[in-house]
């Protein structure tokens, strides 16, 4: 793997923080355009994307279309297209008729994104930004100045305060399930989280052999039931750029209700998983007539996870029904599927006295770039950290190529042609509003 080069030159026009989807799109669309010289840092020793949780069987929930670059350049050279002319496995790809995209490769395509585009650098660790007419980007290994910044960090694993002093073998988030989930074998297990990530595992953990497979298993949400992805055409509407447009047009509080109100058009479960699930507990119940081997346990919140004299844990839940009852899930092992949190930005320090937030996230204007005090052709780019003021695709991968090229048009000082607008007039209309006759 690429690690860090001299062959860089040490003034850029942008130095990209991080090298998940988010920058590697960016780093994509910026490649080969001599105007702008770039380079892209990012601290792993090795491009990774979830591979903790590359479950067997587990499926993108988004169109392959929507890979780094397609929606944007369809013509760029690290589309997923390419990736599989490249390796030869076009037609392959082709005949395996896949109705939803294997995760892995999806994961694979981007590696191989971020490993044959040679300003992506791994193993270099950005330890604070400095400015004073230039960005100063101070590494592990170097220094370097740039013209702007692109900070595309991502997340980090989130689990309840009062799970965090239990971490480790047996009580583990989600994002280590592949290293953490082989010694269940016969344990009582509870997965907390109803989004699909808390659905993979619970699948995982019934469909394996009897030899493998846990004595037990429960799965908890806080939702009512197990829903599904909401995926319909209307509803993908809210994916699409002119969506984004509007939503950030909006006040800070309906913005905050409509992320609530839309939640599982993108933190739902895909309907081939929920299928794959409830074909599983038939077989368990009815076909191997095993039915003390699951519990599904929706509409309850965990309020605390104790370890106890005997080494295992007390998981207490709270129903959310009006009666607000307790319940008490002895279990050997928790696995949280609770999500993420946007990944903190320490190496930022010395600008953000500088820099206006908005409860909780920077503040950034149209094309992504954050309000600070600084000069106006100086610009800090903020990717997948501001789903307060862009909405629920900020932190999936629908809206990834068009927000990059978003912020490459800006540094490019042109504009692109927008994408046609959606069918459905999301804001209101000056005058008499539609005209149905000309």
């Amino acid at each position: 793997m690429r690690t860090s080069t001299s062959e860089q030159p040490s003034h850029l026009r942008l130095v990209g923080i991080g090298a998940g989807p988010a920058n590697l799109s960016l780093a994509a669309l910026l490649h080969g355009d001599p105007e702008q010289p770039n380079l892209f840092l990012d601290r792993k020793p090795h491009f990774t994307w979830h591979d903790d949780q590359l479950i067997t069987g587990a499926t993108l929930q988004v169109s392959i279309f929507k890979d780094l670059v397609s929606l944007s350049d369809p013509t760029n050279r690290f589309s997923f297209l390419s990736y599989l002319h490249e390796h030869g496995r076009m037609y392959h790809f082709l005949n395996a008729q896949f109705s939803e995209v294997p995760r892995t490769e999806f994961r694979n395509y981007l590696g191989w994104a971020a490993e044959t585009n040679e300003n992506v650098v791994f193993s270099e660790t950005v330890e604070r930004v400095d400015f004073d007419g230039v960005f100063r980007v101070t590494t592990d290994r170097r220094q370097v100045t740039a013209d702007n910044i692109a900070v595309g960090v991502g997340t980090v694993p989130w689990v309840p305060e009062f799970a965090v002093p239990h971490l480790g073998a047996g009580h583990f988030h989600v994002s280590q399930y592949l290293s953490q989930a082989k010694e269940l074998a016969g344990k009582r297990v509870a997965v907390v989280g109803g989004g699909q990530s808390g659905a993979e595992a619970f699948l995982d953990l019934i469909s394996r052999p009897e030899s493998e497979r846990p004595a037990w298993v429960s799965w908890v949400s806080r939702r009512r039931n197990y829903f599904p992805i909401d995926d319909s055409t209307f509803t993908n509407d809210f994916y699409m750029p002119g969506y984004s447009d509007y939503f950030y047009r909006l006040s800070e509080s309906k913005r905050a209700e409509l992320n609530s109100a839309h939640l599982l058009s993108s933190d739902g479960i895909s309907e081939s998983t929920l299928r794959a699930i409830y074909q599983q507990l038939y077989r368990l119940q009815f076909i191997e007539r095993d039915e003390h081997r699951f519990g599904l346990l929706p509409n309850r919140t965990v309020v605390s996870a104790d370890r106890t004299g005997s080494g295992d844990f007390e998981v207490t839940l709270r129903h959310n029904d009006e009666s607000g009852q307790s319940e008490c899930l002895p279990v050997d092992a928790v696995v949280w599927a609770t999500g993420f949190r946007a990944a903190p930005k320490s190496f930022l320090e010395p600008l953000m006295d500088r820099i206006e937030t908005e409860n909780g996230e920077v503040r950034v204007d149209e094309d992504f770039a954050i309000t600070w005090d600084g000069p106006p052709d100086r610009k800090i780019f903020v990717q997948n950290a501001v789903r307060g003021q862009r909405g629920l695709p900020d932190v999936n991968l629908s809206l990834n190529a068009w927000r990059a090229q978003r912020i490459a048009n800006r540094l490019r000082g042109c504009s692109a042609p927008e994408p046609a607008m959606s069918f459905i007039d999301w804001s209101a209309k000056n005058g008499r509003g539609t005209q149905w006759t000309r």
